[in-house]
């Protein structure tokens, strides 16, 4: 469903996503403020296509060599194939985990995917 890497340098989390398969990711964000991540990213796509729905509803695609900037209010669509990398301030991309992790596992869960083995927090710093 998703090949991700995050690292947390100097109070940046940088994430590097793989999406093999489209998604409309809106239910991660299921119980949090407005259904939304209200973390801000900058971000850049390295191959194919990503998307943002907005708070107001707006759809933005951002395609290969495009840079972006998403504000809190947001939830994320995916397009199979595409690669980006992002970046999120650690202590507010730390607030969206607890609730996009959940909403995850019960998706794994309901199309009878295996849940990741445990690994060190990717925000932890460790290697």
């Amino acid at each position: 469903m998703l090949d991700a890497y995050s690292h947390e340098l100097d109070g940046w989390t940088v994430s590097m996503e793989t999406h093999p398969i489209a998604l409309d990711a809106a239910f991660l964000f299921k119980g949090a403020p407005n259904d939304q991540c209200q973390a801000p990213h900058m971000g850049y796509v390295l191959k194919g296509k990503y998307g943002m729905r907005t708070a107001d509803g707006v759809e933005e695609v951002y395609e290969a060599g495009d840079a972006f900037f998403v504000g809190p209010g947001h939830t994320p669509i995916t397009f199979a194939g595409c690669e980006i990398v992002y970046f999120t301030r650690t202590e507010e991309a730390n607030r969206e985990l607890p609730v996009a992790a959940a909403n995850m596992m019960k998706y794994m869960q309901e199309q009878g995917m295996q849940a990741p083995a445990d690994q060190p927090s990717p925000q932890s710093g460790e290697d």
